[in-house]
């Protein structure tokens, strides 16, 4: 081999693989891909926002927001649950790969038939929730989120969704980056064309819904271990909810 070539192509390789230790560096939990920041800690996500101070850090099994809930939702389920609960239809948990295919035959057979569905979620599988928003749009179900309660990371595609959509002044709704990759463990090239595609998948998932496409220039700058809370007029301001609300 050409020893030009060669010396080329290993500084690729070593360039790939430094890009891959600050991969697993920037967070070592399993399915988030993100650079390590350094920066001071954000206030935890009991912390009350107010505007220009919104960003939290994201640990909900930790932490809840800062207004109480109308019900104590005790342990959120650890996967996306469809629950009936005095008339009111439920969906709650992490989201889980496979949980579209696993919960539409559900939501269809669903009896009395799903009319609005309360959502409470900390997020999960971000193509799981914009497959279970599009078929929420398609069956004409209307979503929202309670006083108290919350919604966040891959969440509020599920939110966004509804054929109608309200939200409490006191819900709480959040954004961030995610993690679209298979593994941490990828040449660069292949984790940057990884989050290129997942990025216009959700944005032009969220511009078929209805919802202003600019709401991700605050997730894009929101790191995966912090989340971004919109306030109401911004939920309004971008779409998510509705007149109808």
């Amino acid at each position: 081999m050409n020893r030009s070539v060669a010396r080329t192509l290993s500084a690729v390789l070593i360039f790939q693989v430094g890009i891959g230790v600050l991969l697993v560096l920037g967070d070592m939990r399993q399915g988030t891909l993100s650079l390590p920041t350094f920066k001071p800690d954000a206030p935890r996500l009991s912390e009350p926002v107010r505007p220009g101070d919104q960003r939290r850090i994201f640990k909900p099994g930790r932490d809840r927001p800062a207004v109480s809930p109308e019900r104590d939702p005790g342990e959120l389920p650890e996967r996306l649950t469809l629950t009936l609960n005095d008339g009111v239809w439920r969906l709650e948990g992490a989201i889980a790969e496979g949980d579209a295919e696993r919960l539409i035959p559900q939501i269809d057979r669903a009896d009395p038939p799903i009319t609005t569905l309360v959502l409470q979620s900390s997020g999960g599988s971000v193509r799981d929730a914009l497959d279970l928003g599009r078929h929420l749009r398609a069956s004409g179900i209307a979503t929202e989120v309670l006083s108290g309660e919350f919604c966040y990371s891959a969440c509020p595609y599920l939110f966004a969704g509804g054929k109608t959509r309200s939200a409490a002044a006191a819900a709480s709704i959040g954004v961030h980056q995610h993690y679209f990759g298979e593994s941490t463990l990828l040449p660069a090239f292949v984790a940057v064309e990884d989050i290129q595609r997942g990025q216009a998948e959700v944005m032009g998932f969220l511009d078929d819904m209805g919802i202003d496409p600019l709401v991700m220039r605050h997730a894009l700058v929101t790191p995966p271990d912090e989340i971004y809370i919109l306030l109401p007029e911004e939920l309004t301001r971008y779409g998510f909810v509705t007149d109808e609300s």
